[in-house]
C-alpha cells in the first residue's frame, strides 16, 4: 500500500519534471544565443611582418598626460596655466630683472559635467557624457576604484537570489532588477571580453526534492536573460558534481544545478572605463580632492575648489585651483554624504554602509572553472565560492560598518567565511586560518531614498537624486549595472542643466588601426557598444601571437591579454629580458604571479598610476591575491616607478610606509606593519605569533604546534603557504 501511495504521488512528479524539461529545451532552443561571449574572433587582427621581415605592433593613440588634464581642470575657470617664454616675449620688465615669469590669462572654458568620485559609476558617467559629445571632467581624492569598486566579489551578474525574493515577496522590483542586470551583464562581457568572462557557478543540492525547486529556479533565471543568455542551466548528478568539484564532501549530497554568470577583473575594468573616457576627451585625474563646491549669485552650483594631492605625496603644500562647470554629479558611493554636505550641511544622510568581507585562499581549493554558492548559510546569507586570477576567492558578508578610507576585514567575519566553505569541503581537507593570502572589506553603499518614509527599506538597486542646488547625486547599484546607473544620471544631468549632445566629431582609433567602432558616436547613448580599450583587439588566442613576437612565457602571455588586451603589445615592449640561459621578455615581481616590470611603466605611463599602491592594488591585483607577495614586490615596484616619476629619497620612503599600511588592510599581519624595506628585500620578514593571526592556530593542535606555527623562517610564511603550490 505505501508503495503504491508513493506511486502514485511518485509518477505525476515525474511526467510534470518531464514535460517541464521538455518544454523548457524547446523554449532554450528558440531563446539560444547567436553568440557565446568571449568565443568571436578579434575586431581587429593582430599584427603581422611588413616589408623585409620587420615585426611593426600596433600604434595605439595616446591619452593625455596627467600634467595637461590638470591645466584643462585650471582653464575651465579661466586659471592662470600658461608662462611666456622669457626670449620671445619682448617685455622689457622682465629682461631688466624680475624674477617672476609673464603669464597669459587663459578665456575661462566651463565643462558641462563635473563628475565627483571615480568608481565604477563616474568613470562610466565620464565614458557615457563624453561619447555624447558632451564636455566632461572627472576627480578622484584616491585612485580610479580605491573604494568599493575594487572590492567586489568579481561577478557580473543578474542576481539568483533577487529573482528568488521577486517569487517569493512577489516584489516586481526585485524582478526589475534582474531583467536589467540580466541585460546589462551581455553589455559588460561584450564590450570588454579581455576583462571578462562567464563562469559556471553549481548550487549543491542534498536532497532529491529539491531537484525540481532549483531547476526551475535556474531555468527562470535562463528565460528572463533571453537572447542575452549566456549558456543554458543543467543538472548534474552526484558522481558529475564531485568529479566537476573533487573538494566538495560526499556526503549530503544527492546532485547539484549548474547555471552561468559572468566574472570579471573589477579595478582595471575600472581603470579601463576612465582611460577610455580620457581618449575620448573627458578630463580624467586621479589623486585630486574636491575641497568645497562653489555657487552662483542664485546660489546654483557651478565649479569646485580642488587639491592636487600628489603635491602632499611630495611633501609639498598641495596646490589648490578652481574647476568651474555647468553641472556637478556626485558619485562617490560610501562616501556620498560627504559631498552632499559640501553642498548643504543640513541635509539628512541617505547612505547605510554595510561591509562585505572577502578572503582570498589558495587555487587548490577550487576548480579552475568553476564556481559555487551556498544559498542558504546558517544564517541564511549567501556566500561565494569561485576561482579568481589563479586564486580561490570566497565571501561575502553583510554587516553594518562605519565608513572608513581602508576598513580592515574583521576576524570574526573572516572566521565565519571560513567556517562556511568548510561545511562543504571534504573532512580531510582543512581550511586553515593560515591559509587566507588576503581579506579585504568594502563597503557597500546601501542608500534610503530621501523622499520615502523612514519606515521604508533600504532600496537595493541604484538611486538618483537631484538637490535644490543642483547637485546630482548617484548612489547604490552594483557593478554589473553600472552602465545603465550612468546612462539615467547623464540622461538626468541633461534634462536637468539644459544641455545638449552632439555627435563626436573626429573621434580616436581606439583600436590603433583604421577599423572602425561599432558604435555610432551620434551623440545619443551608445556605451552598450562602445568597446574598452584592449578590446577591440582581444582574443582568446592572442596570447599565443604576444609568444610567437616576443618570446613571453605562456602564463605571463595569457595573463597579461586577459588584464591589458590588445594593450599587452605595448606592456612587453617596456618589458625587460630575464637573466636566464634562453631570456625571455617580462623581468617578474612575484615568483608566485605572472606580472612583471612591463606592467610598471605601463601603468604610470598610459593609466595614471601615481602610487606604489595603485600599481600592486588596482593597476596589478598582488594585493588583494596575496598580501605578503605584495610586501615582498614592493622595493621593484617602488624603483621602477621612481624612474619613471623621478621620486626623491624621502618619497620612496614614504611609498614605502604608506604602501605597507595599506597592504595592513589586504590582512597582512600586524607584526609585519612595521618592517622596513632591507628586512624584507633579506628575507627577513621576522616571526608570527598567534594573537598576530588570532585565529590561524587551531585550537585541537598540540600546544607544541601551535608554538612551532607561530616562529617560522624567513622565507616561509602560513600566509604563502608551499610556493610551489600557492598559485595552482
Amino acid at each position: 500500500m505505501a508503495a503504491r501511495r508513493s506511486s502514485r504521488i511518485l509518477k505525476p512528479l515525474l511526467y510534470t519534471t518531464g514535460a517541464g524539461l521538455a518544454g523548457g529545451a524547446a523554449l532554450y532552443a528558440a531563446i539560444r544565443p547567436r553568440d557565446i561571449p568571449g568565443t568571436e574572433a578579434a575586431a581587429v587582427p593582430p599584427p603581422t611582418y611588413g616589408e623585409g621581415g620587420i615585426f611593426r605592433p600596433p600604434n595605439f593613440p595616446d591619452i593625455k598626460s596627467r600634467d595637461e588634464q590638470i591645466a584643462d581642470l585650471k582653464r575651465s575657470a579661466g586659471t592662470v596655466v600658461r608662462k611666456v617664454d622669457k626670449a620671445r616675449s619682448g617685455i622689457k620688465s622682465w629682461l631688466g630683472g624680475n624674477s617672476t615669469p609673464p603669464v597669459v590669462q587663459d578665456d575661462a572654458e566651463p565643462y558641462d559635467l563635473l563628475i565627483i568620485g571615480g568608481g565604477a559609476t563616474g568613470a562610466g558617467i565620464a565614458l557615457d557624457a563624453v561619447t555624447r559629445g558632451l564636455k566632461v571632467a572627472l576627480v578622484e581624492r584616491d585612485d580610479f576604484s580605491s573604494g568599493t569598486s575594487s572590492k567586489s566579489t568579481k561577478l557580473v551578474h543578474g542576481g539568483v537570489r533577487y529573482l528568488e525574493k521577486a517569487v517569493w515577496n512577489l516584489d516586481y522590483n526585485q524582478y526589475a532588477l534582474v531583467v536589467e542586470a540580466l541585460r546589462e551583464r551581455r553589455f559588460f562581457l561584450d564590450t570588454a571580453p579581455h576583462l571578462s568572462s562567464w563562469l559556471p557557478i553549481m548550487i549543491p543540492i542534498d536532497k532529491w526534492w529539491k531537484v525540481p525547486y532549483f531547476w526551475a529556479g535556474t531555468k527562470a533565471y535562463d528565460f528572463l536573460a533571453g537572447s542575452e543568455n549566456i549558456e543554458s542551466s543543467y543538472f548534474m548528478t552526484k558522481s558529475k558534481a564531485l568529479d566537476a568539484f573533487p573538494m566538495l564532501k560526499k556526503e549530503g549530497i544527492f546532485g547539484a544545478l549548474v547555471y552561468y554568470d559572468g566574472a570579471h577583473n573589477d579595478s582595471r575594468m575600472n581603470v579601463s572605463l576612465a582611460t577610455t573616457a580620457a581618449l575620448y576627451g573627458a578630463t580624467v585625474v586621479n589623486h585630486v580632492e574636491v575641497t568645497a563646491l562653489e555657487k552662483d549669485a542664485s546660489g546654483q552650483l557651478n565649479g569646485a575648489r580642488a587639491k592636487n594631492c600628489v603635491d602632499e605625496y611630495n611633501g609639498k603644500k598641495a596646490e589648490e585651483f578652481t574647476i568651474k562647470a555647468r553641472g556637478i554629479i556626485n558619485a562617490t558611493g560610501p562616501f556620498t554624504d560627504s559631498i552632499r554636505k559640501l553642498d548643504d550641511p543640513s541635509v539628512e544622510e541617505i547612505v547605510a554602509p554595510s561591509s562585505g568581507v572577502h578572503v582570498i585562499l589558495p587555487g587548490y581549493y577550487s576548480p579552475a572553472d568553476m564556481g559555487l554558492i551556498d544559498p542558504s548559510t546558517s544564517d541564511g546569507r549567501v556566500i561565494f565560492f569561485l576561482p579568481w586570477q589563479g586564486n580561490t576567492i570566497a565571501g561575502t558578508t553583510d554587516t553594518p560598518t562605519s565608513i572608513t578610507k581602508n576598513p580592515v576585514a574583521g576576524e570574526e567575519e573572516i572566521e565565519w567565511i571560513l567556517k562556511e566553505v568548510r561545511r562543504y569541503l571534504k573532512p580531510d581537507i582543512n581550511v586553515r586560518r593560515g591559509d587566507v593570502l588576503a581579506a579585504w572589506s568594502g563597503i557597500r553603499p546601501l542608500v534610503r531614498d530621501p523622499k520615502a518614509s523612514k519606515t521604508e527599506g533600504l532600496v537595493r538597486n541604484h538611486l538618483v537624486t537631484t538637490s535644490a542646488s543642483g547637485l546630482i547625486t548617484c548612489s547604490g547599484g552594483k557593478w554589473t549595472t553600472y552602465r545603465q546607473m550612468s546612462e539615467e544620471t547623464v540622461d538626468e544631468a541633461i534634462k536637468e542643466f539644459g544641455l545638449k549632445e552632439k555627435p563626436l566629431i573626429n573621434a580616436p582609433r581606439v583600436s590603433g588601426t583604421e577599423v572602425e567602432d561599432e558604435a555610432p558616436l551620434d551623440g545619443t547613448c551608445q556605451t552598450h557598444r562602445v568597446r574598452l580599450i584592449g578590446a577591440h583587439g582581444y582574443s582568446k588566442t592572442l596570447f599565443i601571437n604576444l609568444i610567437q613576437h616576443y618570446g613571453v612565457e605562456t602564463e605571463v602571455a595569457k595573463y597579461l591579454t586577459q588584464a591589458y588586451g590588445d594593450r599587452a603589445w605595448t606592456v612587453v615592449a617596456l618589458s625587460s629580458p630575464t637573466e636566464q640561459r634562453f631570456p625571455v621578455r617580462g623581468k617578474r615581481i612575484s615568483d608566485l604571479y605572472p606580472f612583471i616590470d612591463g606592467e610598471v611603466r605601463y601603468c604610470v605611463r598610459h593609466e595614471y598610476a601615481q602610487t606604489a599602491t595603485d600599481v600592486i592594488a588596482r593597476r596589478m591585483r598582488l594585493a588583494f591575491l596575496n598580501a605578503q607577495a605584495a610586501l615582498e614586490a614592493l622595493p621593484m615596484v617602488i624603483d621602477l616607478m621612481s624612474e619613471e616619476l623621478r621620486w626623491s629619497a624621502k618619497r620612496k620612503e614614504r611609498e614605502w610606509k604608506d604602501s605597507v599600511a595599506f597592504l595592513g588592510s589586504m590582512g597582512l599581519p600586524k607584526g609585519q606593519l612595521t618592517l622596513t624595506r632591507k628586512e624584507v628585500e633579506s628575507g627577513n620578514v621576522g616571526k608570527y605569533t598567534d594573537e598576530e593571526y588570532h585565529l590561524y592556530a587551531r585550537h585541537d593542535k598540540p600546544q607544541e604546534t601551535l608554538e612551532s606555527d607561530s616562529k617560522l623562517t624567513p622565507g616561509k610564511n602560513p600566509m604563502i603557504g608551499d610556493k610551489s603550490q600557492a598559485n595552482k
